[in-house]
């Protein structure tokens, strides 16, 4: 089997990526291929139950302990920073350098002991993992096909078409973009998916899977229930 999952990224942070990665595991592990997901480095950490957990990798391990409920949260990412912010800084902070080797062997563990795997990324496309590499080369390294989120706001089409030449100037196919649709519409909703999906298409070949309507705004954007990723995994549509 040539297929071994997808990479995906965003236009931003906070742009519901964590929703199409869980999405997408659910959907593909629905189709018998055991499938689970992995985060090289999460920024943000709070207070649950006792314990302080990133929201993302609480999400991606929750799916993936469907078919694997032995997996734990250092087994999925292998670098779990406290705050919110760009992780090369927060890593900095904490006196700890990332190292993308360390992130590329992890997941070739998964890799290993899967038949596909989903990876999120971390904020947008060419987030820095040091001052030498960011998760753009992250992307290149592992060679997975990639999946785009792009939030539908003002500035979405700008922000889309940069992330696309950056994908594409590392070698890497776009296999398709999800519109999620995260703010109240402007009016222009429509005309900004038309236009990306024009121009994704004509450009790079790259199909919208699936539009992603306005969830409740009282569930925040990296904390969504098994519902939440059930309803998101039909709404996508891939074609393996």
């Amino acid at each position: 089997m040539s297929f071994k999952g997808f990479f995906i990224t965003g236009t931003d942070t906070e742009v519901g990526k964590t929703l199409i990665a869980g999405a997408l595991i659910l959907q593909l592990q629905s189709s018998g291929i055991k499938t689970v997901g992995y985060k090289p480095v999460a920024a943000g950490m709070r207070e649950v139950n006792g314990n302080l957990v990133n929201e993302d990798v609480q999400t991606l391990l929750m799916v993936s302990q469907i078919i694997a409920p032995h997996l734990e949260s250092s087994d999925i990412c292998p670098y779990i920073l406290k705050e919110a912010a760009a992780p090369h800084i927060v890593a900095e902070q904490s006196g700890l350098k990332l190292d993308m080797d360390v992130m590329i062997r992890q997941y070739h563990s998964l890799q290993d002991s899967f038949e596909a795997v989903i990876v999120e990324g971390a904020g947008g496309f060419l987030v820095p993992i040091n001052e030498e590499s960011t998760l753009g080369d992250f992307a290149q390294a592992i060679q997975l096909p990639v999946i785009l989120v792009v939030s539908i706001k003002l500035g979405c089409i700008n922000h889309a078409l940069l992330t696309a030449e950056a994908i594409a100037r590392r070698g890497l196919r776009l296999e398709g973009w999800v519109a999620n649709c995260i703010a109240a519409d402007s009016g222009f909703n429509q005309q900004n998916i038309a236009t990306i999906d024009r121009m994704l298409d004509i450009q790079y070949q790259a199909r919208l899977l699936g539009v992603i309507p306005q969830l409740n705004t009282s569930i925040s954007l990296s904390h969504y229930s098994l519902v939440d990723l059930q309803h998101a995994a039909q709404l996508i549509h891939l074609h393996l």
